[in-house]
């Protein structure tokens, strides 16, 4: 009796350091959602002037953008994807695209060269993804007029020093594998990593997935996650 109840208080400990551990991950996603402007310490990059690129960046809550903007957002990725989602088992499909790109836990990086309006923005969530506190890119969507010209890229760096100045572990996102240019951008240019949860490194559907999901670790991540943490199915915890 006494070695039962010795295995089942140890496993009472257990499930006590998981959810504190667990209340501290969602404690940082919370913690970063309530800040009014990510990018305020940071006034340095809310200005882009390279490459013959002159535009402001501003940070904001999808709560925080006209209506206008938002439909532009959609426009823009509906041009840039569309023929890629159908390329792929997802298909395209504009209604939840619209309602995913209006989420309440929407936040936005909004490039705007002066006098014409809107050219680039990224799609970020502060979210938990297999036990690990992360900041997901969901878009990162240029016009095509102000490509290669090295603003797509320092949108991503921005991104992760969001995530740095948050505490996130790593920042995410998915990639199309037939969007050769986009991979190589990430994976080369970026030096973002297949994750563990991506289908060919978790083997749940290995070759027959048209994607892959990639990331970068930030200073606070770590090679193995805790004891209990990341070693099950994925899912966020903070909704």
């Amino acid at each position: 009796m006494g070695r039962k109840s010795s295995k089942a208080k140890e496993k009472k400990q257990k499930r006590l350091e998981e959810r504190a551990a667990m209340a501290a991950v969602c404690a940082k996603v919370e913690a970063a959602n309530k800040l009014q402007d990510p990018l305020e310490a940071f006034p340095v990059f809310k200005k882009y002037d390279r490459n013959g690129l002159n535009v402001a960046i501003e940070c904001k809550r999808v709560s925080g953008l006209e209506p206008a903007t938002l439909e532009w957002a959609f426009e823009l990725t509906k041009a840039n994807m569309q023929t890629l989602y159908e390329q792929s088992e997802w298909g395209w499909k504009e209604r939840e695209k619209r309602e995913e790109l209006r989420d309440e836990r929407a936040w936005y990086l909004i490039a705007r060269e002066a006098g014409a309006g809107p050219v680039a923005f990224s799609h970020f969530r502060f979210d938990v993804e297999c036990g690990d506190e992360v900041l997901y890119c969901y878009e990162v969507q240029l016009e095509s007029r102000v490509r290669r010209r090295g603003l797509g890229k320092f949108l991503l760096q921005i991104l992760q020093l969001v995530a740095n100045s948050t505490q996130m572990k790593k920042v995410m996102l998915t990639v199309f594998k037939h969007n050769h240019g986009a991979y190589q951008f990430f994976r080369e240019a970026l030096q973002f990593e297949v994750d563990a949860a991506s289908p060919s490194a978790s083997g749940c559907c290995g070759d027959d997935s048209s994607y892959e999901i990639l990331s970068r670790c930030t200073k606070y991540g770590e090679s193995r996650p805790p004891p209990g943490l990341g070693t099950g199915p994925c899912g966020g915890c903070c909704h």
